[in-house]
This record gives structure tokens, C-alpha cells and sequence, in this order.
């Protein structure tokens, strides 16, 4: 995606097999664009873990990197691994990237070109993902007039991923099909991933947007202002449960109440095949309570944080929820739309359902 007239990914090396691994530091958007240099696997799990690189096909791609810059230091790779897995427990791009990598280095494969694979990877099956999902926005624009309205919640962008961006993939490809779409936009709170990031980009690439509270979907759904929701996923079962940015499931029922298609959007890299049921098996990370306690925003052209609720008061930081397959409508993988279950997944990925 570009950035003014220039094109980025989300992470690159600062030069071929440098272990620093450079990245934009999402904590600096929308008000600052800021490369930062991770220049070894102690910066790399800060990063990810206090989200300077977010995202699910981002933080596994980055964590790929952080298992080169390890071997590239002479680290034992099980202690590297486990220091990368424990920053965000929810995401399975993370495990599943470490494990990658793991397999890579015990097969003697090399680390800088698995770890460049990956991201390769993630940014190829996000473009096919956008290759997928845009006929849907495009079956919507030609049974109705005017724009097709969007709803997502969170950052599931390019900046979420190493390019494309997975629920935002199909979007980006219906508007430079010359589709006429338009993206209400969670601010998603707490930490405003939607407006902070997913407006910016939305904007940077000339895409009609609107910001939203968090809790205003439901009433434009009523109104018959949302024709379909894209959402991406941290982690999705094989029985298509999915786990997403906290606030999700809500969105998913009024979607449900209103008949409006909710679809979930994520290589196949998320999906986590040992598990089925959701609600009990996907790990749900708690995160520092000053993001609920405190915003984040721009002064006088400072970052400042200040403080919402009253001095000492208490707070829960639930970073994710589960949206139940029952209420999602479909799942956009790199390989295609399939419905949300195991005879869905088993159409599209049989060799995960071999005995």
C-alpha cells in the first residue's frame, strides 16, 4: 500500500540479512509516520508486545524475524520461541510463525529466507483474499444504488499485515475497481485501532470512510445503513469461531438481528486447527488497564494520555472476544469463501481433515 507517493510494507530489513528488522511504529499514527529499527530479538518482542507492530499477519511475520535476528546471535531457538509466544497469547500467527521457524532451522533451512518467505507469504494470501472477497461488495453495488456501506471493527488493514490487509483487502480492490464503497469505522476502543489506524489508511488510499463510536453499529444496521461487516480475526477455530478484537461479538449479533451478512476475513496462517470450541479454547489476553483508564492523542503536536476515569478507580482490559460460527456468514481465506465450520474449511483446506 502507499503512504503519499511511496509504497510500504508494514516491516522490511534495513539491509539484505541485516538482523535489524525496520518497521513503522504504530504507536506514532495516524499524527506521526515513524520507522523504527529493531536491532534484535529483545526489541522485537518489546515491539510486539507493546504494539508498536499489531496485528495478526504482522506479528507473525515480524515474530519470523525476531527468530532470525536469535539464531543470528547464537541464541538457543526453544528460549527465543518461547519469549516471542509469550507477548500476545491470543494471536496464532505468532505460534504459528515461531513453530515455522523452528521446523525451518531443524530441517537446516535458512533463517533470513524462511523469515522472508513468511512475509512474502502473508502479503500474496492477503492479496488473494482481496481477489475473493470483492465480489461481494460487487454483487451489493449491483442490486442497489448508491454506495456499499461497510462495517469493520479494529484494524484489520494493511498496517495489520504485511500488505493488503485482510478485511480491508476486498475493499481496497472494490475501490480500485471503480466500486463505490463507503466504511463505517469503529473507533474500537480501547486502544482506537479504528480510528487511529484504519481511518489513516482508509484515507491515505482515497477511500470514502466514517468514523463511529463503537456502539453506534447496531442503530445504523436498524436503519438499513449497513449492507455487509468485514472483520479480520486473531485466532479462528476449525470449527469457525471466531476471535477478534473485543467488541466483535457485539457486532456480530446486531448483524444477526438485522440480516446483515457478517463475514470474517484471515489467511489460513489464523486459523488454529486443534481447537473447535472458541469460547473455551482460544486464550484471551488481558491487557494493561491504563488503556482503558486513559486515552491517547495528539496536544499541541505531543502524544499525551490523559487521564478518563476518576484517580484510582479500577478497570478490566479484555483485548479480545469470540464471535460463535453460528452468527458469522463466511470466512474469505486465501483459497476462497467458505461457510463457518469444519464442512466449510474441509471444502477449501482437506488436507487438515485427513485422518
Amino acid at each position: 500500500m502507499r503512504v503519499g507517493d511511496t509504497h510500504y510494507r508494514t516491516l522490511w530489513p534495513r539491509e539484505e540479512r541485516s538482523p535489524v528488522l525496520q518497521i513503522i511504529d504504530q504507536r506514532q499514527l495516524p499524527h506521526h509516520f515513524v520507522v523504527a529499527d529493531l536491532r534484535d530479538i529483545s526489541d522485537t518482542a518489546r515491539a510486539i508486545r507493546d504494539m508498536y507492530v499489531r496485528g495478526a499477519g504482522l506479528i507473525g511475520a515480524t515474530a519470523a524475524y525476531g527468530m532470525y535476528q536469535a539464531a543470528s546471535a547464537g541464541m538457543d531457538l526453544q528460549e527465543a520461541g518461547n519469549l516471542l509466544t509469550a507477548t500476545r497469547p491470543t494471536a496464532m500467527n505468532l505460534q504459528w510463525a515461531v513453530a515455522r521457524m523452528q521446523a525451518a532451522a531443524t530441517e537446516g533451512k535458512d533463517l533470513y529466507t524462511e523469515a522472508m518467505a513468511i512475509a512474502d507469504e502473508d502479503a500474496d494470501w492477503c492479496r488473494r483474499i482481496g481477489e475473493h472477497g470483492a465480489p461481494l461488495l460487487e454483487a451489493i453495488a449491483a442490486r442497489r444504488s448508491g454506495p456499499v456501506n461497510i462495517l469493520t471493527h479494529c484494524n484489520a488493514g494493511w498496517l495489520a499485515f504485511v500488505d493488503h490487509g485482510s478485511a480491508t483487502a476486498p475493499i481496497y480492490r472494490a475501490h480500485d475497481a471503480g466500486i463505490d464503497v463507503h466504511v463505517w469505522v469503529d473507533e474500537t476502543r480501547p486502544r482506537n485501532q479504528g480510528a487511529q489506524l484504519t481511518m489513516w489508511e482508509l484515507m491515505e488510499h482515497g477511500v470514502p470512510c466514517t468514523l463511529i463510536t463503537d456502539n453506534a453499529g447496531g442503530h445504523l444496521m436498524q436503519h438499513g445503513q449497513v449492507d455487509i461487516c468485514l472483520v479480520g480475526s486473531d485466532r479462528t477455530t476449525r470449527a469457525g469461531d471466531v476471535g477478534n478484537k473485543i467488541g466483535t461479538y457485539l457486532k456480530a449479533l446486531a448483524a444477526g438481528d438485522n440480516d446483515v451478512p457478517f463475514y470474517a476475513a484471515m489467511p489460513s496462517s489464523t486459523i488454529d486447527w486443534s481447537i473447535s470450541d472458541g469460547v473455551a479454547g482460544i486464550p484471551i489476553e488481558q491487557r494493561d488497564n491504563d488503556e482503558v483508564l486513559r486515552a491517547r492523542g495528539l496536544l499541541d503536536d505531543d502524544i499525551v494520555e490523559p487521564l478518563l476515569a476518576p484517580s484510582g478507580a479500577k478497570a478490566a482490559n479484555y483485548a479480545f472476544d469470540v464471535t460463535p460460527s453460528r452468527l458469522v456468514t463466511g470466512i474469505i481465506t486465501e483459497r476462497g469463501i467458505s461457510d463457518a465450520g469444519e464442512d466449510g474449511f474441509a471444502a477449501l483446506f482437506p488436507e487438515r481433515f485427513e485422518n
